[in-house]
């Protein structure tokens, strides 16, 4: 099934069940919010199935046309969102940028920041930045939304704690990062709110993409309607979703309504090398920032400026027969109002 929330005048909205093709969303009668539905989820889920069922059927009287610009994130505020970086090409490439070397840890052990949680972009409003000189970047991903897992969990048991995924526009301010993470202190003010996809599925949504850790389905992303890249999602996931989970878990128990997010879908060139824009016969970035080191890599310099007001973004993931999975990200640079 897939769920949305709509915009309803209060922080964390309305909670509806929408249809497969995205042209039809009906309210959900037992519970307001996604939050709400997610804290009881057992008894809860198999009346959200049932309704899903009768939409899909056309057996509903009285549906609302779907409108995913009238739609906040599926969670506009959570408990917690962490984002790891389970794609390791692309750590290497952003770090090359700045002049870091990747540890060899990297590869045995997740990376992983704590995000804002408590202001989530609505997947058609703007990105709203104070400066074009701060590097405004996008970060396609994909994340899962997990119930309660126990603290310690380990990744064959986190694997039943996925409830729905997500596609996320984690946007980095890149100019800020190197002096913040020179004070040894993590990401904070480099890392603003980030934008979810319109809908959250359940993972027989993705049919054979999901195998229960992973999404094998190329994740789409334009900037000013050419695309950019379309990176496999489920190709050099180094760091599985249950495995980031168990992560995640390994000091704290993470409450139902935590997102975990995989970090920016990368993959490397058939050789193994950083991979080819589009352009060049290969399967393009999810950022500019990888773009841009692959630029100074063969020529010395980037050519790729990063975001400037008034560039759109657009994220999406399409299914074998070419229909949008949960909705698209689309958002347009804005200065601060």
């Amino acid at each position: 099934m897939k769920l949305a929330t709509l915009r309803d005048g209060s922080r964390d909205g309305r909670l509806v069940v929408v249809s497969r093709d995205l042209s039809r969303a009906a309210p959900v009668p037992q519970v307001k919010t996604l939050q709400d539905a997610l804290d009881d989820w057992d008894a809860v889920a198999p009346d959200l199935e049932l309704l899903s069922a009768q939409l899909n059927d056309g057996r509903i009287a009285g549906t609302l046309a779907f409108d995913p610009a009238e739609c906040l994130s599926p969670l506009p505020r959570a408990y917690q969102w962490a984002d790891g970086s389970a794609y390791v090409n692309h750590v290497e490439l952003v770090r090359k940028a700045r002049g870091a070397e990747l540890p060899p840890s990297f590869w045995t052990d997740p990376l992983m920041y704590q995000g804002g949680s408590d202001s989530f972009l609505a997947p058609h409003d703007p990105i709203p930045a104070a400066s074009e000189d701060y590097g405004i970047d996008l970060e396609a991903e994909v994340a899962v939304i997990t119930g309660d897992v126990m603290i310690g969990t380990a990744p064959d048991r986190a694997r039943t704690q996925i409830r729905l995924l997500m596609l996320v526009n984690d946007v980095s301010l890149r100019n800020l990062i190197p002096d913040e993470l020179a004070k040894n202190f993590g990401f904070f003010q480099s890392k603003p709110s980030s934008a979810f996809s319109p809908c959250a599925v359940t993972p027989d949504e993705l049919g054979a993409a999901w195998d229960g850790a992973r999404v094998h389905l190329p994740l789409v992303s334009y900037l000013n309607g050419v695309r950019l890249g379309q990176p496999n999602a489920g190709v050099d996931m180094i760091f599985d979703f249950p495995q980031l989970i168990a992560h995640a878990a390994k000091t704290r128990p993470l409450v139902a309504g935590t997102i975990i997010g995989s970090g920016t879908v990368s993959n490397k060139g058939p050789d193994g090398s950083p991979g080819k824009p589009l352009a060049d016969g290969g399967v393009g970035y999810s950022c500019l920032a990888e773009q841009r080191t692959v630029e100074t890599l063969l020529t010395g310099a980037p050519k790729t400026p990063y975001l400037k007001f008034g560039d759109e973004v657009r994220i999406e993931m399409f299914d074998a027969a070419g229909a949008s999975i949960f909705g698209a990200i689309q958002q347009v640079v804005r200065p601060y109002p």
